[in-house]
């Protein structure tokens, strides 16, 4: 069964949330009665990951996980909402929180699949997976990878490194949702980075040609700013022409210092201080100018709700030469597996054709990071015969995008608890 996308609207979202603020209850707390328990687990290739388990005060077989590659989710504002429906919350934290510096997706996979473990050892029979953001990628990677014997998953991460994959048993999950999910950090990098840098040295070096902020581009503000087609359609190849070049950087470094350890390792003793300085060296790659999605700015180009800006700010200048930023600081091996449109595993459109669970799809309607034509690639992708598509107003966090509503992230969770309770009664 497929559902087509319908449209929640504010007045829908006020009502909704109306009888959660009418009570004691507060919807950013988790209700009476919940036991947390908080956990520090150590994976199949030794790395640390922590997380927290939230269950409610009646007994359930069935846990619903949130996690993101690189980020703190045990305040994730959906917890509440699962826990108060009769679900169990498992909320993890990565091995590498709030820094993607040396973060692989590949072996983000270890972490997710010694957390499942975990809720299987408390003898959790049906496990749902929340994706929200970047968390999207990650575990649909998951699911894809999960779904194969050993033999067949991927052995080697972009970088060249084992991933160790085949020798872990990565529990199945039983559903997906997708909860403002865009279509893969290298997949959203490719369509946000500036490609009118000039030197990939000189962070100011710009290439007026294909400037998103220069006026005879088409750039003027927050009301006006209109990219003629052609512009778009050269300023697309532009990005993807510039993560091939980073690509390429970062498989040289790679190959540099793979060269040197091999020399290291043939002789040690004969081998040069240089190699053995270029042997235990790992380069940083500084990739600046990432926030130029031209959709941020042209309002017209894939319509939504959405406000002039992106999640970085409204000032295109600030965010997209400021310090922080979609990856900013890389190692070569974390940007072919995370952050290259090209290289990246960890992305939607290579994962959704092998999801066959139950999906849940909510789309925020004024995101700034996942857009409607992004959304609709993502859903039709998926394998699953079962799954369906909602509209909620409200930006890329689930915040109000008025004055006078109430907070999208309380109809998602409305419509999160009533599609938990139809395919996995308790």
């Amino acid at each position: 069964m497929t559902t087509t996308a319908t449209e929640t609207n504010a007045s829908a979202a006020s009502q909704a949330t109306a009888g959660f603020l009418n009570t004691d209850w507060n919807p950013r707390d988790v209700p009476s009665g919940t036991v947390t328990t908080n956990v520090v687990l150590r994976t199949a290739d030794s790395a640390a990951t922590s997380g927290s388990l939230y269950q409610p005060a009646t007994p359930t077989d069935t846990v619903v996980c949130v996690m993101h590659p690189r980020e703190f989710m045990a305040c994730h504002y959906l917890i509440p909402d699962i826990v108060c429906a009769g679900y169990a919350a498992w909320s993890q934290a990565p091995r590498s929180v709030g820094n993607d510096l040396r973060l692989e997706h590949e072996f983000a996979l270890h972490d997710v699949t010694t957390g499942l473990a975990y809720l299987r050892s408390r003898g959790f029979k049906r496990i749902v997976l929340l994706g929200n953001s970047g968390g999207a990628g990650l575990y649909a990677f998951y699911a894809q990878q999960a779904a194969l014997p050993g033999a067949a998953r991927i052995a080697k991460t972009p970088g060249g490194k084992p991933t160790q994959l085949a020798e872990i048993d990565m529990p199945l999950p039983d559903g997906m949702v997708f909860i403002g999910p865009h279509p893969g950090q290298g997949a959203l990098l490719m369509n946000c980075i500036d490609p009118s840098v000039a030197d990939e040295d000189d962070a100011l070096s710009v290439d007026v040609a294909l400037d998103p902020l220069n006026p005879a581009n088409g750039f003027a503000g927050p009301k006006a700013t209109r990219y003629a087609p052609d512009f778009v359609e050269r300023y697309r190849a532009a990005q993807r022409a510039r993560v091939e070049r980073l690509d390429m950087k970062a498989r040289a470094l790679i190959d540099c210092r793979m060269a040197a350890r091999k020399r290291v390792k043939a002789d040690a003793e004969k081998a040069t201080p240089e190699d053995k300085r270029l042997a235990g060296h790992t380069p940083i790659i500084n990739v600046w100018r990432t926030d130029g999605d031209l959709r941020c700015f042209d309002l017209s180009l894939d319509r939504s709700d959405r406000k002039f800006g992106s999640l970085w700010g409204n000032d295109p200048f600030a965010s997209n030469y400021g310090a922080v930023g979609f990856a900013r600081q890389c190692t070569p091996e974390s940007w072919l597996s995370t952050w290259s449109g090209l290289a990246s595993n960890a992305t939607l459109a290579r994962a959704a054709p092998a999801i066959t669970q139950p999906v849940l799809l909510v789309e925020y309607t004024g995101d700034q990071a996942c857009f409607p034509g992004d959304v609709k690639t993502i859903f039709e992708s998926l394998a699953s015969t079962n799954k369906r598509h909602l509209r909620v107003r409200g930006d890329h966090h689930g915040r109000a995008l008025s004055k006078d509503e109430a907070p999208g992230r309380f109809e998602a969770g409305r419509l999160l608890a009533d599609w938990l309770q139809e395919f996995f009664p308790n």
